[in-house]
This record gives C-alpha cells, structure tokens and sequence, in this order.
C-alpha cells in the first residue's frame, strides 16, 4: 500500500509510524485512558484490511481517531487530535529549515539542477535561492489559496517563479527601450547618467543599464543594436574632427578614420560581451540577455548598425577564454538574427552578414532566426498591418493589438505618435497547465476531456488573476530604473504602474507543456501524423486561444498563449503523472515531458518537415514559442546552414538550430561530449568525467545553458535525434 503525503508524495505504508504516533498520545494520559497494544494493532490491521493500493495520510489520521473513540478512548483521541494539530503547525511553521540546510550543504537535488545557467554552489547564487525558498514558503502559505497550491504540488499546473512571488514588485521579461534611456539619460542608485558621445562609452552604459534593469526583474531582456548605431556615427564625426584639425589630405582623414573607428566598433563589443558575461544581478548570474540584429528597425543608421552585426558575429564565433585560455562557447547574450529582402538573398547588399550569421550557428548554436516574412503575417497591429519586432529574453513575443491607439501611457520621451511600440514593454508573467494530466484523468474520454480542460483552464486563470493582482499595487518607486528612468517608463514618483498592465501594453502568458503526451494519449497518434493527431492537437492549441481572447475581453488584460520553456519543471511534471497514474509505456515512462507543441525529441523527423509541422503550431502560440532543429557538426557545411535559414525565413516566424559546441579541459578534446546509460556526461577521448573540467553546452529551452541539467533534462538531451546530418542527400 502506498500512502499519499500532503505534499503529493507517496511513499510507502510503514506501519510502525502509526504505533509511535498512538504511544506519543499515550504518553500524555492516565494509565486508564491508554490503549493496549493488542488495541493499537487491531486498528492498523484495520487500516490494512480495506485493501486499498493508495491512501492519503489524512485518512489514515481520520481512521485512527475514529477507532479510538469506538473503543471508548476519548480523551486518547482527544489528544492523539492535539498531536495532529501540532505537528500540522510544525509543518507549516518549519517549511523552509530542511530545504535551506540541504541549500547550503549541496545535497538538494532541485536547486543544485534548477537552472542550467547558474550555479548553486557559489555564494551570489546561493543568496539569491536562499531568498527564493523563503519568498516560495511566504508564497505558499500565504499568497497562494489552498487549491492553487495543490494543483502546483500535484503537477497539473505550474505556478512560476513562485521563489520571486513573495515580493510584489517583480515582473517577467520585457524589452529594455535602450534608446530612450541613452539618448535621452537615465539615473542609475541616484547618479545621473547623461547621453554619451561616442560609441565605446554608449557599449559600457548599456551594460550598466542591463544589469540595472535585470536585477529590477526575474526574466529574460531583449535589447537592439538598433539603438547603439547612432553612437557609431557619433564616433566617426568625433574621428572626423580630430584628424580635419591636423591639416590631413582628404585621403588621410578618411582612412584614419576608418582604421580608428573599426577598433573602437570592436573595443565596444569586446567590452560589452565581457561586461555581460562577468557582471553579476541580483539573482546569482549574468543577465539572461538577447540581442536583436534587425537591420530594418531602421534607414538612417543601416551602415553602422551593419557594422555593428559583423563585429558581433565575428566576436561570438571565436567564443570566450574558459579557465584554460581556450576559446568556447559563451551562454550569453543569446542573438536573434532578423531574416528579412535585405539580407536573404545571394544577391542582396546584407547577405554577406547572413553567412557570417551561418558559421556563427555552425560554430556557437547562435544567433537564432526571425523571419521578418513570415511575421509581417502573424503579428497584425489594430489596423491590420504586419510589424516584426524582436521577443522579450528567449521566446516570449509581445501582441501588436492597441500598440498605436494606446498613446504614450508609459511617458516615454522617444514616443513616436502613430508608430507601434514594443520597447518598454513587458510580460507580468506565466502559469503552466499540464496537458498530459488533462488526458491521463479523462481516461481517454472525449468529452470528460475538454470539461476537465475547462476546469483547469480556470485555475489557471485565477492563478494568473493573482498574478496580476499582485502587480497592479505597484508604484514606481519600487524600481525606478525601470518605471521613472526610462527602462519601461518614464512615470512620476509614487505613479502606479496600474495602466502598464492593461490594455495590451504588457501580456501575461498561459504556459502549457506535453502537447504531444496529451495528443498521444487520446489519440493513439502523434500530433505529427498530419492526421486525427494533428487534428485534436490543433483543436487543444485552439481551446487555449479561445480561453485567453474570451479573459482579456472581459477584463482588458492581454493573456496569452505561451510554449513554456520548462526547463526543471519537465522533470517534476514527468514524476508528478508517473505517481498518479503510474507507468504508461510512451506517455509517463520517461524523466521529462515533451516542451510545448515540440516534436518529440525521440521521434525521427527530416529537418524541413519539422519545421513546416512547427509553424502550423507556433501560429497558435502567439504569446511565445520557438522550434528548433537537432544537427550534426555543420562548421564544415554552411551551404546547409545557409539552407535551412531561407527554409526558416519562408516558413516558420522563429527557430533555431542546435549543434554541439564542447571542450574537455583535461585532455583538449574539441568534439561533443558524450552521455552514457546512467545519464553521466563523459569525454569520448579521455574518459573524464568531471563536471569541473567539462565545457558542455546545450540548448535548454531557447537559452544555452553550461551548467548541466536535472535527471529528467539530461534524459531529453540524451534522446534527442538529429534531424540533420552531414551527409548527401539521395
């Protein structure tokens, strides 16, 4: 017999335990009030004889108190109650001791493998999780209703970032709006931070302003080399003058000039790709960036800001220095690379960057690809014209809907009036709904199905209603870089945020995870089949989207379907249905659920067909979402590259491609670190198996992650099929 404890565990029926907590009641009565220990057995053979395979603690409890008061043991029941009221007060009073100490010791497995980008042993990390088991405790007894924290504990939903929930003034991603605060200042702990005259100093100021503004928030940030290529031609004008001054032939001044603003193009992103990865926020770890490379954000600045990519590109194919002095691949910023007529043709004037963009992912796994094509179609503003704009950290896309008509409620001083705005806008964040656990509690009924759908559709909702709630209290004062300096907003002190959180200024995303799973399981098919698979998981894409337009009619809020990047949560959620409905061969038999609408990772596909399959899904996820495809090594195979970038810019909106980018500090070895049967990374060259001396990076959820992954991640990674090798097609 199993017993389910209150947190959703089971473990199993130790019938010892009930004996010690009767004898503890005992201790606590007259001799005459006692029970035997004949009495004691009889009521545990009770509770064995009702031959169930699963009981909650609770009614064991209940059980005991009513067969002590049918063998007259009143005053034992009534103490044996106390007993139950103390320890259930011990629980919730003591929630955070035992998780901290195995924090501090290194021995929990969650935090140690919770992000793959941080790492849990140093102090900075260890102070911001510290914070965090302390704000999920506050969070769980205090903020969250009962039945939230249930359903989170029991894997049907997902409640995010509870470890930041505590206070209410944090918020998920956003998209920093670097130009205002550039070229119009920003106030940085009360110092004055004025427009900068040459582009070495804008570089160094972003990077001050990105950790501002990630320390202010828990997600991921985006902003655009858009907003630095002025600063270049600010330099130029600035070499211009000093060498007109010494008398030079025209001839003279242009190549001087030439020769020193190309260093100070690379001096600036040099300093800015080491300013972001050593730099520290808040939360134990360099800012979970991306930097968007979109050359037709503008006409003015084209020339620098394509000088501006080139040197970036050129800058991430070498890599960084790890420990060792060996070049490898850095986990940020993350790039994301705007496919658009300018650059995506052979002959178009920006192509060269295209391929500089290609060996970059063959090299680095980055930058990943935005078709400016494809979302031209996607994303309508209010009068039904398209508008490409870059997402916020690593998928989450804001919606044009009332971009222009809004007005300038975020008092931005670079407002343009008739023009959509994106940056300075933000997400409020994510709630997860576990679609494998709808299917598994139909048991395949249809229309069981899409009423428990319902049901939980609504739970989330009043999770995110919290969420929400919690934000809408907020001034401006809790982070002024962000609401009064120019990062989101340029409002007054002591102005509520209120209206920043309305009126499809910033979303607010309903996650879900385990398409597949939940498609399999009805079905009988993968939502890949192009068939009755496809079909229901289509309609279940479509549910959610009906289920957030008919919210944000009602309310003015601007929900959102989001594919979650879950990175540990695959884990818990693959655990929390293998302990409901045991082990079901292709659904509940693996560590992890399948991401999003994703393929299955196990499953063989051809890299085109993925991507096509793909985007008829990621139209449905408008709130977030990325594909990506498994590839071989492909440094020696650009034209490939080169390929499945036009297949990208023709047909999907956003997506990525994962090659292997590893190093083995022990022995040299440059090639792909491999995984054994006991999901244990090794070199494939010297055997070493230490994560100390193992450069491995992977994608994980949109982000590169270098820190190793949980059981169930790691098990994800292992099964990955490649969908594109190096070999000759037939």
């Amino acid at each position: 017999m199993k017993v389910i404890k209150r947190d959703g565990h089971m473990v199993e029926y130790v019938p010892s335990k009930i004996e010690e907590a009767i004898e503890k009641a005992n201790l606590e009565v007259e001799e005459e009030d006692r029970a035997s220990s004949i009495q004691i057995k009889n009521i545990i053979k009770y509770i064995e004889h009702l031959g169930k395979k699963r009981i909650l603690v609770e009614d064991i409890q209940d059980i005991i108190e009513m067969k002590l008061m049918s063998i007259g043991k009143y005053n034992l029941a009534k103490h044996y109650i106390t007993y139950r009221y103390t320890r259930e007060l011990v629980r919730r009073s003591n929630t955070t001791d035992q998780t901290i100490k195995e924090l501090i010791d290194g021995e929990n497995e969650y935090w140690n493998t919770e992000n793959s980008n941080k790492n849990a042993r140093v102090v900075t990390t260890q102070r911001d999780y510290l914070a965090g088991i302390t704000s999920t405790d506050i969070t769980r007894r205090f903020l969250l209703p009962e039945d939230i924290v249930q359903a989170h504990d029991d894997g049907i939903i997902h409640f995010h970032d509870a470890d930041y929930f505590a206070q209410n003034a944090l918020h998920n991603c956003d998209l920093i709006n670097l130009d205002d605060m550039l070229q119009n200042g920003t106030n940085i702990n009360g110092v004055m931070i004025e427009k900068p005259h040459r582009f070495l100093t804008a570089m160094t100021i972003a990077t001050q302003l990105i950790t501002a503004v990630s320390s202010s928030q828990y997600g991921g940030a985006t902003i655009t080399l858009t907003h630095l290529a002025p600063f270049v031609r600010s330099s130029r004008e600035y070499y211009e003058k000093k060498y007109k001054k010494r008398k030079l032939t025209k001839e003279q001044v242009e190549k001087f000039v030439d020769e020193d603003l190309k260093k100070e193009i690379t001096d600036g992103v040099q300093t800015f790709q080491y300013q972001i990865n050593s730099m520290t926020t808040t939360n134990g770890q360099a800012p979970f960036l991306s930097v968007a490379m979109y050359l037709g954000e503008t006409e003015e600045y084209k020339e620098e800001l394509a000088m501006i990519i080139e040197e970036v590109l050129k800058q991430r194919i070498q890599g960084m220095k790890n420990e060792k002095g060996v070049f490898i691949t850095p986990a940020f910023p993350k790039l994301l690379y705007v496919l658009e007529e300018d650059n995506i043709r052979p002959k178009s004037k920006y192509y060269y960057l295209t391929e500089l963009a290609a060996k970059c992912t063959a090299k680095r796994m980055v930058p990943d690809y935005i078709s400016e094509k494809v979302m031209l179609q996607l994303k309508k503003n209010e009068f039904g014209e398209g508008e490409c704009y870059p997402c916020m950290g690593c998928r989450s896309f804001l919606t044009p809907d009332r971009s222009i008509s809004l007005g300038n409620i975020a008092k931005a001083k670079n407002y343009v009036e008739g023009k959509g705005k994106y940056y300075g806008r933000f997400n409020q964040g994510v709630v997860t709904i576990n679609l494998p656990d709808i299917a598994l509690s139909s048991d395949k009924d249809e229309e069981l199905f899409w009423k428990i759908f319902d049901e939980r559709l609504e739970l989330c909702h009043r999770a995110l209603k919290i969420r929400h709630k919690r934000l809408s209290k907020v001034t401006s004062d809790v982070a002024p870089i962000l609401w009064q300096h120019g990062a989101l907003a340029r409002l007054e002190k002591g102005e509520p945020i209120h209206d920043l959180l309305h009126h499809g200024y910033s979303t607010i995303s309903l996650g879900y995870a385990g398409l597949y799973e939940c498609v399999k399981f009805m079905t009988g098919h993968s939502h890949t089949d192009n068939g009755k698979g496809k079909e229901f998981g289509l309609q279940v894409m479509q549910h959610m989207n009906d289920a957030c337009k008919k919210w944000k009619e009602e309310e003015d809020i601007d929900y959102s379907v989001y594919g979650t990047p879950i990175e540990s949560t695959t884990y818990k959620f693959a655990k929390c249905l293998r302990e409901r409905f045991g082990v079901i061969k292709g659904i509940t038999d693996r560590d992890y659920i399948t991401n999003s609408y994703h393929v299955p990772v196990f499953e063989e596909i051809d890299a085109f067909e993925k991507l096509a399959l793909e985007s008829e899904f990621q139209k449905l996820s408008p709130g977030g979402a990325i594909s990506y495809i498994e590839t071989a090594n492909l440094t020696n195979n650009i034209p490939a590259v080169l390929e499945v970038i036009n297949f990208i810019y023709d047909n999907i909106m956003y997506a990525e491609l994962n090659t292997k980018s590893d190093y083995c500090q022990a022995c040299g070895y440059d090639g792909e670190i491999l995984l054994d049967d006991d999901l244990e990374w090794y070199c494939p060259n010297c055997g070493n198996r230490d994560h100390n001396t193992l450069n491995v990076a992977r994608r994980t959820c949109g982000y590169i992650g270098t820190n190793f992954w949980n059981k169930g991640r790691t098990q994800e990674i292992k099964e990955r099929v490649v969908h594109l090798d190096n070999k000759e097609a037939k």
